[in-house]
């Protein structure tokens, strides 16, 4: 049984639905481990043809949750590696699975939804949704999703929204790359979509699977950087900095850096 999230079966077609509408589908340690345990279910059913990732509401992801924030405050640096490693399993195992994967997103993405985005192999987004990679301005890096955010929109474009923690829009978006199409609102995601999955079902699953092995192979993704985002955040996490500006966040308060 599954709470923060729904995953539905039909038609040879998983679709997994981020549904913890209370707090605009942000992420906590329960989201992330059915996550995972959804992937590892679409990865070993050979009838399974790909995946749909989207939520419900006016927000596909506002990234990390406020209470499990707070609970970080209070992990050593080791219970943070270990929190930070489930963060980039889940990643990794979008970004790696054996099967097409298309978000659909009608709403904003912040910090880590947007890095759920880039681990897709395709997206569309509605024409009113926004975009913020916005861990600087909490003192920390968005280091677990920086492999997959440079694959999808290069590491140019990566270093400004990185370190700027600006908000951009879906037509931004486009252009970065970050999304492949438009939706001038959002019901017609689900239009946009089906023509892309009637397009994907004309192909081979063992050739789609067998291409996107070759895609990765040919922009390889280490274990030793893998391991270096984990380490980054985890530090980050129980430093001076970083405690302070995710306590300024939880508190509604302007951080250090902003007060003197």
């Amino acid at each position: 049984m599954m709470n923060t999230i729904l995953l539905d079966i039909k038609n040879n077609i998983a679709s997994v639905t981020l549904n913890r509408p209370d707090v605009r589908h942000a992420f906590n340690d329960v989201m992330i481990t059915e996550l995972l345990t959804a992937l590892n279910t679409i990865e070993a059913d050979d009838n399974i043809r790909m995946l749909i990732l989207r939520s419900q509401g006016p927000v596909f992801c506002a990234g990390a949750d406020l209470t499990w924030m707070q609970k970080m405050l209070k992990y050593s640096l080791a219970e943070n590696e270990v929190d930070a490693t489930q963060l980039a399993q889940l990643m990794y195992s979008l970004y790696t699975l054996n099967k097409p994967t298309i978000a659909l997103v009608q709403g904003h993405a912040y910090g880590g939804g947007v890095g759920l985005i880039a681990c897709c192999d395709i997206a569309i987004a509605s024409s009113k949704a926004q975009f913020c990679f916005s861990e600087v301005k909490l003192g920390l890096s968005p280091s677990v999703i920086s492999p997959y955010v440079i694959r999808a929109i290069g590491l140019r474009q990566t270093q400004r929204y990185f370190l700027t923690a600006e908000s951009f829009d879906a037509k931004t978006a486009l252009q970065l790359g970050l999304i492949h199409t438009l939706a001038a609102y959002e019901e017609a995601l689900s239009t946009q979509a089906q023509s892309l999955i009637e397009q994907l079902l004309k192909n081979g699953p063992k050739a789609l699977g067998n291409t996107k092995k070759l895609l990765q192979y040919n922009v390889p993704l280490s274990t030793e950087l893998v391991n270096y985002t984990i380490t980054d955040i985890a530090r980050l996490r129980i430093s001076a900095e970083g405690q302070a500006g995710i306590k300024a966040f939880l508190e509604r308060t302007p951080p250090d850096w902003l007060r003197s």
